[in-house]
């Protein structure tokens, strides 16, 4: 293999199979397992959405993970050489996937070093037996992301952290580190979920509510969004696991992967559920969407509880852990596509597409709050009119709801009508692993396309058109 197709990651880099899960399932847990499942859950029901969840991880996520990575270990390129290698025409549905994840970069950055503001804000408070946010902890939190210089303080610390890691390379620096963060924000996150419900009945009650289905949520939204979430949790559609399988030595078992990724990205989703949702209703509070459920919500709640700013730094530094363990692997995705694509230096890669992140991310950054660029609203077109949004909206609803998805039918198309299951077949054998089945090719043929439309459909205000939400 020439130096211009070698991978970032070797295949004698990853140090155990053990490295291999945690930098895979790290590299989708982040802020939308954390902020975001909580809050879609708490809007569709609940327990219902959870069942959902469930199943729709069994047929969309284990499939669109072993697609990815079939792909990355059969060819050891990077998102769009990988599908070139295979196909040359097909080189474009790579291009919308590591698009795609540059776009996330663009926010997902910025608002990570959010994180780091309100980890050292509490871990001020415990220390000086102060509070976080002051009295009026809208105006603080609004305040801080208005400001044009404090959040992007923050935002440029966490791309030039990422950055540094990457030049030392993911599967030397970023697998041992993930080998700490994963199992430390899975602990952390039951801790907090453990004292949440100790010490209220009502988020005793939370937690009632948070497990038991209630059918009458039931709708094409729900499934829409169930189905997008999974696409979060797991990572699908980023070309996370073709990044990742590049480096797959052929003795590793990919079903084997496969599941182990899915369950530990799953299960960090649902214990974050299981931490904020019983929270919330056991304090009587309204959960609210974005970033403002972890940074105006929890911190709320934190204060009215015994010993709340302590579990609050911990819940902050559980965080913490999550951002950095996404950060490494979405933002190698479009770095390893510019070094092998253009045969660019690693660390010139780096500075390329660190620059741009920083670049795009200040707008994102500005157009929150009251920000210098707020009033800058792009328009969006869907089956119910003309909505307006603003820079960090508009460029989150095209990615995560449009491209995302998009990339992830991509691929499905690819694997079952173009490059083949008997291809596919060689891949999965590898490693002592159970060759393609029926129930594989009806996945990765039919249901998981189906739902991947779906959420595509949903973007577009269809199912809202039809009433069917």
């Amino acid at each position: 293999m020439s130096n211009k197709k070698k991978s970032i990651h070797s295949t004698e880099n990853f140090g155990s199979k053990f490295g291999y899960i945690m930098v895979a399932a790290g590299a989708a847990i982040g802020l939308g397992n954390i902020w975001r499942f909580p809050y879609i859950a708490y809007g569709n029901g609940g327990g219902t959405f959870i069942l959902v969840y469930i199943i729709i991880a069994i047929v969309l996520a284990y499939p669109g993970v072993i697609s990815e990575e079939a792909i990355g270990r059969a060819t050891r390129g990077n998102a769009v050489t990988s599908f070139e290698m295979l196909n040359k025409k097909w080189g474009f549905a790579g291009w919308i996937m590591a698009i795609t994840t540059l776009l996330i970069d663009f926010y997902y950055l910025i608002v990570s070093g959010y994180v780091i503001k309100y980890t050292l804000a509490y871990a001020k408070a415990v220390f000086t037996g102060g509070t976080v946010g002051g009295a009026d902890k809208v105006a603080y939190y609004q305040n801080f992301i208005s400001d044009p210089v404090e959040p992007l303080i923050y935002g440029f610390f966490m791309i030039a952290a990422t950055g540094l890691v990457l030049i030392f390379g993911i599967t030397d620096l970023a697998e041992k580190i993930c080998k700490v963060i994963m199992p430390g924000l899975i602990l952390l996150l039951i801790i907090c979920g453990i004292w949440a419900v100790s010490i209220s009945p009502e988020a005793r009650m939370g937690l009632k509510w948070y497990v038991l289905p209630d059918f009458s949520k039931l709708n094409m939204r729900t499934f829409a969004d169930a189905c997008m979430q999974i696409l979060f949790s797991v990572g699908i559609g980023w070309a996370i696991f073709i990044t990742l399988g590049a480096s797959l030595p052929d003795s590793s078992n990919m079903r084997s992967d496969a599941k182990w990724v899915v369950l530990l990205d799953s299960s960090v989703a649902l214990l974050a559920g299981f931490v904020i949702i019983p929270s919330v209703v056991g304090s009587g509070s309204e959960l609210t969407s974005g970033p403002s459920l972890v940074f105006l919500s929890m911190t709320t709640i934190f204060e009215k509880f015994p010993g709340g700013t302590l579990i609050g730094l911990a819940f902050f530094m559980a965080l913490v852990f999550a951002v950095f363990s996404t950060a490494f692997t979405i933002v190698e995705i479009p770095i390893k596509v510019v070094r092998e694509k253009y045969n660019v230096e690693p660390v010139k890669a780096v500075v390329i597409v660190s620059a741009i992140i920083a670049v795009f991310g200040t707008l994102c950054a500005w157009s929150q709050g009251h920000g210098i660029l707020s009033h800058a609203l792009l328009p969006w077109l869907d089956a119910t009119g003309v909505s307006y949004y603003c820079i960090y909206d508009w460029v989150d609803l095209l990615s995560a709801y449009v491209g995302l998805p998009l990339g992830t039918l991509l691929c499905f198309i690819f694997v079952s009508r173009v490059w083949g299951y008997d291809n596919m077949n060689k891949e999965l054998i590898k490693g002592g692993g159970k060759p393609i089945s029926t129930w594989d090719k009806v996945t990765i043929g039919y249901l998981a396309p189906f739902c991947v439309i779906v959420v595509i459909l949903h973007a577009f205000g269809i199912w809202d058109a039809l009433g069917l939400v």
